[in-house]
């Protein structure tokens, strides 16, 4: 598991390590480790050209330290003062010792213009409201240069609690995160401005409390994941009800029944009007043309995938949502839903909305969903009192307990764009809810399944596509 922890819990950490520590002890075991990413990304660092970003803050310290370090060992290193009267003075001396030189900001364009690398210790964790008029031509400057740039920390700009961007944020190729990662280097849009990350062991260790978010790895899937043990039947193993699709769109029942039947769930029962179409492709299914009331009876139930708005679709959607099982809602299911009924619900609620469904439960604008995205899911799962899977370039998943770590998956790929996935997530999501699974877990994992399937999947991919990989992405997670 990754786990990400806000920077007052990193402070406190921080804190108290230093305490039991010699002075300035920690900023060279940060400043070490930083140096070492620098040196392999350069893979040669004798004779390169080094440019250090350095505002007022810690990060700065540790920039100038590990700019001294790549200094000795023959690089050309040439620190740009944003603040040079409250630049970290130690680590500037050191630089200077070890050949280094510093520059103001008017000379950083130039400077990173001519540079193989660009060390971005421009902001701390604690910086707020994007990077100041004066930083932005370096930041500008470094997203065009043929350098590799490396934050520390966090990309200056972006906010380390929230992943929120408010302004203009330095774009790095890597960051070196210490101690533990930031909710920002995991949440959109602060996540893409990341690139890929490097986790620094400080020794902050039992120091730190509860995370803030958390993703799931391989193995955290794999122990998840539902087996059938010898005694098991298809009923055992759990029924999932689909109530999806219309005569309009057939295909979302196809594509909600695809994901179900490789959920780990033993059976698929199906109920409404595309009950020809779920059978012509998955003949395994159990399929009724009535109502969910007369389906027979599940473990879970998963409501909304192409049902469109006409009566028949609304009497679905209250007849899943009167039901005493684990109710999973997408899509239309979304619009139809009675939000009193969902709050009133004893068994659990999986929503599964994208940004512009989200910005609609929410009464707000789709951009600002997106731009909040971590505060957004944290708002619905409390107002539905439900668990919310908030589908997007970094899916979120929250729980009704805002003291729980928010799910960050961190599978995803831009080719899941695509028509009818979302339709596939919820089968194979559902799947999971009636094979036993804890609302959170079986929504973590099924997204976790779904963004490692079409990565396997390679390329141009449709829904079915994804559906069809997804035993192979079970298997990819479990121990060889």
């Amino acid at each position: 598991m990754r786990y990400g922890h806000t920077v007052e819990t990193v402070r406190a950490a921080e804190g108290a390590l230093m305490a039991r520590l010699p002075e300035g002890t920690l900023m060279q075991r940060a400043a070490a480790g930083l140096a070492a990413v620098c040196a392999d990304a350069l893979g040669r660092v004798y004779g390169t050209r080094i440019a250090v970003l350095t505002g007022s803050g810690s990060n700065g310290g540790d920039a100038l330290y590990a700019g001294a370090r790549l200094a000795r060992r023959g690089a050309h290193v040439t620190a740009v003062l944003l603040a040079p009267d409250r630049t970290h003075a130690e680590g500037l001396a050191a630089l200077r010792a070890a050949g280094g030189r510093a520059v103001g900001a008017g000379d950083g364009p130039a400077v990173i213009g001519r540079a193989d690398l660009v060390l971005d210790g421009i902001t701390g964790i604690g910086g707020k409201g994007g990077l100041r008029p004066e930083a932005e031509p370096l930041a500008d400057a470094a997203r065009a240069a043929r350098a590799a740039v490396v934050a520390v920390d966090l990309p200056s700009g972006v906010d380390a609690d929230t992943g929120e961007v408010p302004g203009a944020a330095v774009h790095a190729d890597i960051t070196v995160t210490f101690g533990t990662y930031k909710p920002g280097l995991l949440v959109d849009p602060a996540a893409e401005r990341a690139g890929a990350l490097r986790l620094i062991d400080i020794g902050l260790g039992g120091d730190l409390g509860e995370p803030a978010v958390e993703a799931l790895q391989h193995a955290d899937v794999a122990a998840l994941l539902p087996r059938p043990a010898g005694e098991s039947d298809k009923y055992r193993r759990g029924v999932v009800g689909i109530a999806a699709g219309s005569r309009r769109y057939p295909g979302a029942a196809v594509l909600a029944v695809s994901g179900a039947l490789r959920g780990g769930a033993g059976a698929v029962r199906y109920a409404g009007p595309g009950g020809d179409a779920v059978l012509a492709a998955h003949p395994e299914t159990l399929v009724s043309t009535g109502s969910p009331h007369a389906a027979g009876r599940v473990q879970a139930w998963v409501v909304g995938p192409g049902l469109g708005d006409s009566a028949e679709a609304r009497t679905a959607v209250a007849e899943v949502l009167a039901t005493d099982v684990p109710v999973l809602v997408d899509a239309d299911g979304l619009r139809l839903m009675d939000a009193e009924a969902v709050r009133a619900r004893r068994a659990p609620t999986v929503l599964t909305p994208h940004a512009g469904e989200a910005a609609a439960l929410l009464g707000r604008a789709r951009e600002e969903v997106e731009a909040r995205r971590l505060a957004s899911v944290r708002e619905l799962a409390s107002r539905y009192g439900a668990t919310v899977l908030l589908k997007g370039s970094t899916t979120l998943v929250a729980g009704p307990d805002p003291a729980r770590p928010v799910r960050v998956n961190a599978t995803g790929t831009p080719w899941l764009a695509t028509a009818g996935s979302g339709d596939v997530l919820s089968g194979l999501t559902g799947s999971l809810l009636a094979a036993g699974l804890r609302p959170l877990d079986a929504a973590s994992t099924g997204a976790y399944l779904h963004g490692l399937a079409a990565r396997l999947a390679e390329g141009p991919l449709s829904a079915l596509d994804v559906a069809s990989t997804l035993p192979t992405a079970w298997r990819n997670t479990l121990p060889s």
